[in-house]
């Protein structure tokens, strides 16, 4: 069983799968960055100076002081983060729209297939009319 287990651990297709997943968590973080520290302060200059990050409705106020007794943190609903994470959803399926069209291009083409044969019974045929004549 261990030894199934090692090779099954190191087949190329798990390794690959490894590091894809690093990679998606990378560039997931590159991502992250790039929307929030780019291009969410672009669109909230030209929204007037917003800051979508700290929009909200707050359902509760926060009372006391954090690690204070008595206190009751803040419930709201953030949609600005979620808005934030929309504009990042945009950006990520973009960046893989252009790769996988740029993978695409570099694959060659594919070879056209063969023209087909006749079929088997089309030969049979063929046979069957040989021998009458």
């Amino acid at each position: 069983m261990l030894k199934e287990f090692k090779n099954f651990i190191l087949t190329g297709n798990v390794i690959d799968f490894a590091v894809a997943v690093i990679m998606a968590g990378a560039v997931g973080l590159v991502v992250n960055g790039f929307v929030n520290d780019i291009v969410m302060p672009v669109v909230g200059h030209f929204a007037g100076g917003v800051d979508f990050a700290n929009l909200k409705v707050i359902l509760t106020e926060g009372v006391g002081v954090e690690g204070a007794e008595g206190y009751v943190a803040e419930n709201a609903i953030r949609w600005g983060a979620w808005i934030n994470t929309i504009v990042n959803l945009l950006i990520v399926g973009f960046v893989m729209f252009l790769i996988v069209k740029a993978y695409n291009k570099s694959k060659p083409a594919p070879e056209p297939e063969a023209p087909a044969g006749p079929t088997q019974e089309e030969l049979l045929a063929e046979i069957r009319d040989a021998l009458k004549k």
